[in-house]
């Protein structure tokens, strides 16, 4: 059995992966549940991983997996994406309950075209012949996907770090608020969330040590949706 407390905090990073595709940090969480200190989130979700409901994945920011959930809460899809995490340390470990074996759902290669600026500009999106495999449930939907290593900090608060690969599903357009990649001025290409500001768009790090670059709306060409991601260990 869960405390509500629990169950309110279980339901808030259901529906925030659900959204977004990534948990919340600790200070949503505590804004979230009306709490005066991250010290009882911590407790709460330390209740949580003991219970067996999520998985905290060791060393990196923000990276919390839900492994199963109550039936008192809603798990129809809201919309928007949810990523799978694919975990290189133990490959001879059984999938943890409720999770899908990869023969089960399929797999697809998907082209590696390089890498993604999140953090200090780097060259644009280039055709490579690298590819990588990933599950088919990852996929956002129809269309072309590819996969971008990660190169940079600057959305380390969105639960994506440096090395990390992300799937991207091909499109030219977004809606506030979608992490996408976007290529400025015709040859940089950079990993942000995407605002649109009357005739201007803003560029949005997920790291306070970065500032939002805000771009005249013809500077800023949208090449893609985060639609998952991909670490290893």
């Amino acid at each position: 059995m869960l405390t509500r407390k629990q169950l309110d905090l279980l339901e808030f990073i259901h529906k925030r992966i659900q959204r977004d595709g990534v948990p919340p940090s600790f200070d949503e969480m505590k804004d979230a549940l009306d709490l005066r200190s991250k010290s009882g989130i911590h407790r709460l979700i330390t209740a949580l991983e003991e219970r067996g409901f999520i998985r905290r994945l060791a060393h990196r920011a923000r990276a919390i997996e839900i492994v199963k959930l109550p039936e008192t809460i809603d798990v129809s899809p809201r919309g928007g994406f949810e990523p799978k995490v694919i975990q290189g340390d133990r490959p001879d470990a059984p999938p943890p309950s409720g999770a899908m074996a990869l023969e089960a759902v399929g797999v697809s290669e998907l082209p590696l075209l390089g890498r993604i600026a999140a953090g200090s500009p780097i060259e644009a999106i280039t055709d490579g012949a690298s590819h990588v495999a990933v599950p088919g449930t990852m996929l956002g939907g129809a269309g072309k996907h590819y996969a971008l290593e990660v190169k940079g900090d600057s959305m380390i608060d969105a639960g994506i770090n440096n090395g990390d690969v992300v799937v991207i599903r091909e499109t030219n357009s977004a809606d506030n608020g979608d992490i996408v990649v976007a290529q400025v001025d015709g040859y940089e290409a950079t990993l942000k969330r995407f605002r649109k500001q009357g005739d201007m768009i803003a560029l949005e790090a997920a790291n306070p040590a970065y500032e939002t670059r805000l771009l005249r709306e013809g500077q800023v060409k949208v090449q893609g949706k985060l639609v998952g991601l991909i670490r290893t260990y």
